[in-house]
């Protein structure tokens, strides 16, 4: 063999060695060469032309404006009172508790920067207001003087249900974080936690009384629950119904004033009356600051479970009562309310709101304006406060 076919052999077996070694690819980090990994996607790039857009622009507006007029016209179907009763025991003028025809009336215009009202009709006389003091009766057994803030309403026209009572706070931050967080979501439910549990979680600073007792419920959400109590709307002369029966007052209820299924994440507490004691500002309706022979029922107590749904604006509305049967009959109706939530303390303002709804919900008309594109409405050429309403029920109630 020559030594030319001895070198072309050599070749060939070498060539078919699986252990020789052969060069690696160089790694890259180049995406794979696709329409979707490059961003080479198809898609349509309009030319914005005044031809193209105004049109656009009217079509639109043919479709939102009847929009719009819609729900500013549901909006002011509304019909509502508002009334600032902030400081009531020292800018109101004093009154005799009970109202007397014989002696006259002893109340005093309301200033009109306190009112706001949205009625079918005119008011006739505009709500007047004066101050008492009276012994209340808490359920506890416990009896405290009190003052009473007495409100003179007209309802100028008969007003169909459903109508719906609420307290409005203003200046009240509900959506601060530690204020939010100042709660203990297994002791709501009913379970029992001790003194180190609620330590060591989040209720703090209001999670253990100085004697050691567990506060219940404990944190700052519900120890500043809204505890001012409103009476029966009383009429100062009776009317008659539909039927001929005379009528006296309005008859309101707390059921049905927190969301449905509300009270599923609230239990009946398994703690004795004895392992814990009342939040600080809950004392005074207990004897000696301390419960009695039962607690209360989180899971039933409605005006409690709307309380602790927080409001996210520092002006919120919350119902307290309503009426889902009867007609609001023209007249005058007078109002207590056992003034005793100190708002002054962090400047802020309290006030009754009686109030119908639409199938669009309360007086809102923030969805009408944004449809119609007014732009005098917005914000820096109409100052509004921001306010949020807790409503009683899903779907505007």
């Amino acid at each position: 063999m020559s030594r030319t076919q001895q070198g072309d052999t050599a070749d060939s077996i070498t060539s078919q060695d699986p252990a020789r070694d052969e060069p690696k690819k160089a790694k890259s980090r180049r995406p794979p060469n696709t329409a979707f990994r490059q961003q080479r996607l198809k898609a349509w790039q309009p030319i914005l032309t005044p031809k193209t857009v105004l049109p656009l622009f009217f079509i639109v507006g043919v479709i939102f404006a009847p929009i719009g007029g819609l729900l500013l016209y549901a909006s002011a179907q509304v019909q509502e009172i508002s009334i600032d009763y902030t400081n009531c025991n020292t800018t109101a003028p004093q009154a005799r508790l009970d109202y007397d025809p014989s002696q006259g009336n002893d109340l005093e215009p309301i200033p009109a920067s306190r009112v706001s009202a949205k009625f079918s009709q005119s008011m006739k006389t505009a709500p007047q207001w004066g101050w008492a003091r009276e012994q209340y009766n808490f359920s506890s057994g416990v009896t405290q003087d009190t003052s009473v803030c007495i409100l003179s309403i007209d309802i100028p026209n008969d007003i169909k249900p459903p109508i719906l009572f609420y307290y409005r706070l203003t200046n009240f931050y509900q959506n601060h974080r530690r204020y939010v967080k100042s709660v203990d979501i297994q002791q709501l439910k009913g379970n029992v936690r001790t003194a180190d549990d609620l330590n060591s979680g989040d209720c703090t600073p209001l999670a253990v009384a100085p004697n050691g007792k567990p506060y219940y419920p404990c944190g700052l959400i519900a120890n500043s629950m809204f505890n001012d109590t409103f009476g029966q709307l009383t009429l100062d002369n009776a009317v008659q119904d539909a039927n001929g029966n005379e009528i006296n007052f309005y008859n309101m209820t707390v059921a049905g004033t927190s969301w449905a299924h509300e009270g599923d994440l609230y239990g009946k507490t398994k703690y004795k009356p004895s392992e814990v004691v009342p939040p600080p500002n809950w004392q005074e309706q207990y004897p000696n600051g301390t419960y009695g022979d039962s607690l209360p029922d989180l899971h039933t107590w409605e005006q409690f479970q709307v309380w602790m749904r927080t409001a996210g604006l520092p002006t919120f509305s919350k119902l307290y009562q309503r009426n889902d049967n009867d007609v609001l009959r023209q007249g005058t109706y007078r109002l207590k309310i056992y003034d005793r939530y100190p708002v002054e303390k962090y400047k802020g303002t309290k006030s009754i709101l009686i109030s119908t709804r639409t199938v669009m919900g309360g007086k809102n008309p923030f969805l009408g304006i944004a449809k119609l594109g007014d732009h005098t409405y917005l914000t820096w050429n109409n100052d509004q406060p921001s306010t949020a309403t807790t409503t009683g029920r899903a779907g505007g109630a």
